[in-house]
């Protein structure tokens, strides 16, 4: 059984070396242990430091391309190196390394894909109370959205079975926490939460420049998922919508009409008529989009059968 731990890094040559040395050396289930990098065009001294500790596994972007492809692209490399259990911890020492045990362990007892740890968000005293709310808000629309039980969906410190890093898809430049977490149920892989240890940070996330962009970007990245494996669900919400509010204009009509005996109001039943058609048409969008959502799959389950020849 092979651990491989990933590291997404850019310009990390502050905190890296620390973050390595706390990575674990022996499990108890696990027969080997190895480190990858992925770095993201680093400017700094990252990929010298990650030589310096010897680490394994080293891969370098051309350019900077984002967390979300760094990520994907690490656990591919990770993949191609036989990994059975892939873990992603961030490069600051932002999560204690002591846990990747206790995250990997419902993935060798088979009781889970895909295992997120879950940060006392209450008891950070770097994030804010109004940077805590959201992070509740944020990790109960994801747990509404993808119908899984997830306490802190934006946590990058999370396990990955082999199974589950082959199936996985990132389509989000931004981050890839919250996609990975949507479209797990619809791949029929399973999540659990556990909780974990943080420790101080040595530097502010760079992923929360701007916490207004920060909810713009992520409630954008929600929506999208959302609209992308929840099609007719989606749809069919807007046009429900539309077409009640048609039926009640018609209700209005027809009310007035014979309070007034027939006469006027027909502005109402022109509108109620464009709202209705309109509510129909896009409940017919999201049929369409829906059947464009399983060809999707489709194409998706040969990625799984073609990545899992490869990888075998």
């Amino acid at each position: 059984m092979k651990l491989i731990i990933q590291i997404p890094c850019y310009n990390e040559e502050v905190a890296l070396g620390v973050t390595l040395s706390k990575l674990p050396e022996n499990i108890d289930g696990i027969d080997t242990i190895e480190v990858l990098v992925s770095d993201d065009c680093s400017t700094d001294r990252t990929v010298e430091i990650a030589k310096e500790y010897g680490v394994k596994h080293i891969v370098t972007s051309t350019h900077h391309r984002g967390l979300a492809k760094t990520f994907l692209y690490g656990i591919q490399k990770a993949l191609n190196e036989g990994a059975d259990i892939i873990v992603n911890t961030d490069a600051d020492n932002q999560y204690c390394a002591d846990d990747i045990e206790k995250l990997i362990r419902p993935i060798l007892e088979k009781k889970a894909d895909i295992v997120i740890g879950s940060r006392p968000i209450k008891d950070i005293k770097s994030f804010s109370p109004f940077k805590k709310f959201l992070q509740f808000l944020g990790s109960k629309i994801v747990r509404l959205i993808s119908s899984t039980a997830t306490d802190d969906a934006p946590s990058g410190f999370r396990a990955f079975s082999k199974e589950a890093a082959i199936a996985i898809n990132v389509f989000d430049n931004y981050t890839y926490t919250i996609e990975t977490v949507i479209q797990a149920k619809t791949k029929g892989l399973h999540i659990l939460s556990v909780p974990v240890r943080v420790n101080d940070t040595y530097r502010k996330s760079r992923l929360v420049k701007n916490i207004f962009q920060y909810i713009i970007r992520n409630s954008f990245t929600i929506l999208r998922m959302f609209i992308i494996y929840r099609p007719f669900r989606f749809f069919a919400f807007i046009g429900g919508l539309i077409f009640l509010v048609g039926m009640i204009l018609l209700g209005r009509f027809i009310f007035l009409y014979f309070l007034d005996e027939g006469n006027g109001h027909i502005q109402s039943l022109i509108i109620c008529s464009m709202l209705v058609i309109t509510g129909f048409q896009v409940v017919l969008f999201g049929v369409l989009a829906d059947l464009l959502a399983i060809n999707r799959k489709l194409i998706e389950d040969i990625q799984v059968r073609t990545k899992k020849l490869e990888n075998k």
